[in-house]
């Protein structure tokens, strides 16, 4: 037996050993309307027609970040079809709105399914079952199994917006050995940034399967629809300081009920839309708010928002751009907690001036752009977010002198969709 193959066996062996603990997280992790046999590689359901390539996006950030990528796909490959995989629950229910968007037709050209967890044989039977022309994972999602199925069967593998924080990459280089066998397989690595390439190369993908392209985050899109909702609301607000936390996580909440209730002593009147990140916690959130007793009233159940409102929670899904969108300031969430924080360039692209915690270890390459323009803050503790807050309403041509200067960083920093697709393509049409 080659030498190579014992570290994805013993990864394997792993896997199967913590099989009930993953079955259990996987039964929390579904969509009603899903075989959870998905998971096995089984029930994936017709597929759209072939040709097709295939996308896989972790959860439900990554498919937002790779919305211009999906629309891009499509556009340049108008004779395949793209499955979307997702790992997590609300990836799915993402994925699936976006797929409401593109409308009903007799032959859809994007689905959805789930993707199956890292077993050989779950990854073979869904790599056969789909049989792509191509194989996109978006970031990190390195799966060993996976990417060994796609070479046992000929599908080449792209890893796009390729990105390994110092973290992630301190983590893999303890499985450097299983590690170097996954990156062989793949055929091409499209890296946000010189150090993202340096990290992965380091951990055994070819220098010459390796393009700096930038990041794909910088590509999002105006969402026409979103950008009217938020006109929407702030004609029902009406004229009063609001501020929209957003993908907040556990933890965060509490601090951030701290920093506005002293933001109302200066501004009575301000309004916080609070959006957690994960649609689980929503009625935790709403029952924080209640037994602290604020004044608050939830979107789900399409409460309306009064002069007396002083929380609106934002407990649905796709719909964070138009919430952000009616907002003066944005705080993006995970970041006053030690998570690595979220998309910081989703407010920014709105116009909006954007502060979060320091905890920004998973976005720092896009983030530095932002705080070199001023058009990002960082606060440390509640207190410093209220102070900051209240700066920011008591001078508003400030904080949309931010707001355009990070518009003007998003539109300076695209290309990286047109390199993608370029790369993309040439894949495709060359023989695997």
């Amino acid at each position: 037996m080659a030498l190579s193959r014992w570290p994805r066996l013993a990864y394997s062996a792993v896997l199967y050993g913590l099989a009930p603990l993953i079955g259990w997280r996987i039964w929390r992790e579904q969509v009603p309307t899903y075989s959870r046999l998905q998971r096995l590689g089984m029930r994936l359901e017709p597929l759209p027609p072939a040709p097709r390539l295939w996308l896989h996006c972790a959860s439900v950030g990554e498919v937002r970040a790779a919305r211009p990528l999906i629309e891009g796909l499509l556009a340049r490959f108008p004779h395949h079809s793209l499955l979307l995989s997702t790992m997590t629950a609300t990836g799915a229910q993402q994925a699936l709105a976006l797929i409401a968007e593109q409308g009903a037709t007799d032959q859809p050209r994007l689905a959805h399914r789930f993707l199956p967890l890292d077993f050989p044989g779950a990854a073979k039977r869904f790599v056969a079952r789909v049989q792509p022309d191509l194989a996109i994972l978006f970031e990190t999602e390195l799966w060993p199994n996976l990417l060994h199925a796609c070479h046992r069967q000929a599908v080449p593998v792209a890893v796009v917006n390729g990105r390994l924080s110092p973290r992630a990459f301190a983590r893999y280089q303890r499985l450097r050995p299983l590690m170097h066998s996954a990156l062989a397989n793949v055929a091409w690595l499209a890296a946000k940034s010189s150090e993202d390439a340096e990290r992965f190369q380091a951990l055994g993908c070819a220098a010459d399967a390796t393009t700096v392209v930038g990041s794909l985050k910088f590509e999002q899109a105006l969402l026409e629809k979103a950008l009217a909702e938020s006109e929407r609301l702030l004609q029902v607000w009406g004229e009063r300081p609001v501020w929209v936390a957003g993908s907040t996580r556990d933890g965060e909440e509490a601090l951030l009920l701290t920093a506005h209730r002293q933001l109302l002593k200066r501004f009575p009147d301000a309004l916080l839309v609070l959006v957690p990140r994960h649609p689980q916690r929503f009625d935790e959130v709403a029952a924080l708010c209640e037994r602290e007793g604020w004044e608050i009233s939830r979107r789900s159940q399409q409460q309306s928002v009064t002069p007396a409102t002083q929380i609106y929670l934002g407990d649905t899904l796709g719909e964070l751009a138009a919430l952000y969108g009616a907002g003066s300031v944005a705080y993006v969430g995970g970041s006053l907690v030690p998570l690595g924080g979220h998309n910081v360039l989703e407010p920014a692209a709105l116009g909006k001036p954007v502060l979060c915690g320091p905890s920004l270890e998973n976005f720092s390459d896009v983030a530095e752009p932002l705080l070199a323009a001023k058009a990002l803050t960082l606060v440390a503790s509640p207190d410093a977010l209220a102070s900051t807050l209240a700066d920011a309403f008591a001078h508003p041509a400030h904080a949309q002198q931010a707001g355009q200067a990070g518009k003007a960083v998003i539109q300076a920093q695209r290309g990286a969709l047109a390199r993608t697709l370029t790369g993309i393509e040439q894949l495709v049409s060359m023989p695997y």
